[in-house]
């Protein structure tokens, strides 16, 4: 295994972070900070007015990096780490900032995902071919959307039109005997638009898993040397209407279907399906009130087998409504209100006996956001009450000074909660009734700069978690045999982000690292270790460059040492990995793609005994007429 070294990618990042300071660069004006983005305040603002740590990345990001999977692209932002288990198409989990893998919030078209057994979002069966932009929003925001959103949220838009009537249509073949095609159109006209996508996935993939069988096993616990196939096929639907100048609507519907072969000891093959479906209805009586009726569904659907024969089935739906009122305007005389509330049902079917199957959420929130001059301020508080475990209230307080035109300040706290699953509740011989919601409380100072030459920031942090949910082999009784879930431990979190990009000349230079210090902080004998599966230093430099209708680029991303386990006995060493990728636009409408992962083919793991890629390529041809 290939050891990285954090200290070589640091000055690599570093160079390309503030190298532009020195160098001639061009001076032209960028509208990057002007894109709308709606996570941050659950409110439209441009990316230069939010004051939290931010991420966009648009469908020209997406086309320009040639991802293989949405993990590929968020693996690439600051403060996220990846775990994976065993290839495409397999579990894969997203910690961000450090934080537990189920603190991360997800939603797609504005309706929350994933499952409410785990906890966790299939992030694996996400297609990118169908993704217009994610938003990614570092640190606490329960204040804004309760639960799970402990470490950040990420608000993935699915494709949007671009022209009065737009197709679009890529075919790709790949290692693995990886086969990918998209095809899709859109269009808007004077009052309506439409979005149709449907795309298809498939692989041999890898063998997932080395695993160790029992006694002293790890991993999948079995020995099944083959190659792990994967197969996805997904539908999204959109569209919207104005009637007039106060009223207007949309709703959005997506679905993936997934045919997962892996490796295991009870199961070894899942069918499974991802579907949300949303409706917004909006009514503007004046420039300055602006109202919204939000309604959706979720669902997280699958059917386990081993070797042919059905071993079980985890369903689960999440019913969602909220109304919201947006009030005055950022930099009028009283700031912009937003009063709003918020309601949840989620309900568990399956042949795994649950004592509670289903519970509802419903919670009241407001938010006061203002300008005074160079100063920014955005606060919120929320309430919610849960049929399970009562009631929990949340808060953030953000601010902003602007010391130049092109230097600002932030800071802010911020509080929030995650409720205990319903796998942490009552999954048979683990789950625990008498779970307490995990919560936390976060410190964070920032420096943004937006000089001519491009855009940098640096974050730093603190998260204290009170009452973390983990296994606790010391229960005894009826209910654990084995242990269980409990309320026992606590963690601080601490955190440095670094993130830069520029352009000089042809060149598009970007780049970040984090610095991170996850420990657990109880009073046993873990004490001081780090958390599992987060690495403690990562980075990540993208180069690219066009010569006319050519264009080449590179990544290289390093991840530090990270631990599988909470005692810190198994290691998983640091690793670095090269991405090369080529493009050629035959005219205004079609294009060749060629991308070349991990070209020097390093060995690594980001899950004991799970077995990433190694030295892959994909080629790809892509027809979109430019609108």
């Amino acid at each position: 295994m290939v050891s990285f070294r954090p200290s070589r990618l640091a000055c690599a990042v570093a160079l390309v972070l503030f190298a532009p300071i020195a160098a001639h660069a061009d001076d032209a004006a960028s509208t990057d900070l002007d894109k709308v983005v709606v996570t941050a305040s659950r409110t439209e603002q441009t990316l230069n007015q939010v004051l939290s740590a931010s991420t966009v990345i648009d469908r020209a990001d997406i086309e320009r990096l040639q991802p293989s999977s949405l993990a590929d692209l968020l693996r690439a932002t600051p403060g996220v780490s990846i775990a994976n288990n065993g290839g495409p198409g397999k579990a894969t989990s997203v910690f961000m900032r450090g934080t537990e893998s189920d603190h991360v919030l997800v939603l797609v078209d504005g309706v929350k995902i994933g499952s409410v057994t785990s906890g966790t979002a299939a992030f694996q069966d996400i297609p990118v071919d169908q993704i217009e932009r994610i938003e990614i929003v570092r640190g606490p925001y329960s204040s804004l959307y309760g639960s799970d959103a402990l470490g950040g949220v990420i608000q993935i838009f699915t494709r949007h039109p671009q022209g009065a009537f737009v197709p679009n249509l890529s075919v790709g073949v790949g290692s693995w005997s990886t086969l990918r095609g998209s095809a899709g159109f859109s269009g808007r006209g004077s009052n309506g638009w439409y979005s149709v996508e449907a795309s298809h996935d498939q692989t041999h993939g890898i063998n997932a898993c080395r695993g160790k069988p029992s006694p002293g096993g790890g991993g999948c616990y079995t020995y099944e040397p083959d190659a792990d196939g994967y197969r996805n096929n997904a539908l999204s639907l959109k569209g919207g209407w104005r009637f007039d100048e106060q009223w207007d609507a949309d709703a959005s519907a997506t679905r993936t279907e997934g045919r997962n072969h892996y490796d295991g000891t009870s199961s070894n093959f899942a069918e499974s399906a991802t579907q949300a479906l949303g409706g917004r209805l909006r009514y503007r009586p004046s420039q300055d009130a602006l109202l919204t009726l939000n309604v959706g569904r979720s669902a997280d659907l699958s059917t386990d087998y081993e070797s042919g024969v059905y071993a079980d089935t985890f369903n689960s739906h999440r019913d969602l409504a909220s109304l919201q009122a947006d009030l005055g305007k950022v930099g009028g005389a009283y700031g912009l209100t937003t009063l709003g509330f918020d309601w949840q049902r989620d309900h568990v079917v399956g042949n795994t006996d649950y004592f509670v199957d289903a519970r509802r959420n419903h919670a009241l929130f407001a938010q006061w956001q203002q300008e005074f001059g160079d100063s920014s301020v955005q606060g919120s508080l929320r309430r919610d009450e849960n049929s399970q475990f009562g009631g929990k209230t949340t808060g953030s307080l953000q601010y902003g000074y602007a010391l130049t035109n092109d230097l600002r300040v932030t800071a802010s706290y911020g509080t929030a909660f995650k409720a205990p699953t319903f796998n942490d509740l009552y999954y048979p011989d683990y789950g625990n009734p008498d779970l307490q919601p995990e919560t936390s409380r976060n410190w964070e100072m920032g420096l943004r700069g937006t000089p001519g030459w491009g855009h940098w920031s640096v974050n730093a942090f603190q998260n204290r978690i009170d009452h973390l949910i983990v296994f606790d082999s010391s229960l005894t009784g009826p209910l654990f045999p084995f242990g269980g879930a409990n309320n026992i431990d606590r963690s601080r979190i601490r955190g440095v982000e670094l993130a830069g990009d520029t352009t000089l000349g042809e060149w598009r230079l970007g780049g970040n690292a984090t610095w991170l210090s996850p420990e657990d902080d109880s009073d046993d004998a873990t004490h001081g270790n780090l958390l599992p599966r987060r690495a403690r230093r990562t980075a990540n430099v993208d180069v690219d460059r066009s010569f006319g209708a050519f264009s080449v680029g590179a990544s290289v991303f390093g991840s530090g040492y990270r631990y599988d386990d909470t005692a810190n006995l198994h290691r998983l060493g640091g690793y670095a990995l090269t991405d090369l990728r080529m493009a050629y636009a035959i005219d205004t409408a079609w294009n060749v793609e060629l991308a070349a992962r991990n070209i020097f083919d390093r060995h690594y793991e980001t899950a004991r005994y799970f077995n990433q890629p190694g030295r892959n390529w994909m080629l790809t041809f892509r027809y979109q007429p430019r609108s």
